[in-house]
């Protein structure tokens, strides 16, 4: 009999506690980090693509060496950057890395406005075009990175 009151009793307390959201918990941990990775990711792509812009846009302006410089030194700088979710310091160090490259690349784009052949070769449209692309995927993935975050933080409050 003492058995099985025991026995009972433990599958009582498993019972409860498996519905007290600890597996919740979990999967939406999992999905915040994930979608941190896929931030990471972008940001690594958009850098993957800046090498073969700079190259490309070499060809036709030499005297634009500044520009260039600056576009590769900011990539340089981002890819040293080890960032941490986790900390505020490493995320502002990251994004601020993030700004520059941002800011340099936009300096690299109205540098070709002046060169209407570099605008037409179609290495640097593709190039110019993926980029693009990569910009929107960086703001959507950051957009779901910030609702699993949101999700998660209000999950947690209503345990």
């Amino acid at each position: 009999m003492r058995l099985l009151s025991r026995s009972f009793l433990i599958l009582a307390l498993a019972a409860l506690l498996s519905g007290c959201g600890y597996n919740a918990i979990q999967q939406k941990d999992e999905a915040v980090k994930a979608g941190w990775s896929e931030v990471l990711n972008q940001y690594k792509r958009r850098a993957d693509l800046i090498p073969n812009l700079v190259k490309t846009v070499q060809g036709y302006a030499q005297q634009e060496r500044q520009v260039l410089t600056d576009v590769t030194n900011a990539r340089a700088r981002v890819g040293q950057i080890q960032v941490n979710a986790d900390d505020a310091e490493s995320l502002k160090n990251f994004q601020a890395a993030q700004g520059e490259l941002s800011s340099a690349l936009s300096r690299l784009l109205v540098v070709t406005e002046n060169y209407p052949n570099l605008k037409s070769d179609q290495s640097f449209r593709d190039l110019q075009a993926q980029l693009e692309g990569t910009e929107n995927r960086i703001t959507v993935a950051r957009g779901r990175y910030i609702e699993s975050v949101q999700g998660y933080n209000l999950f947690l409050t209503h345990i």
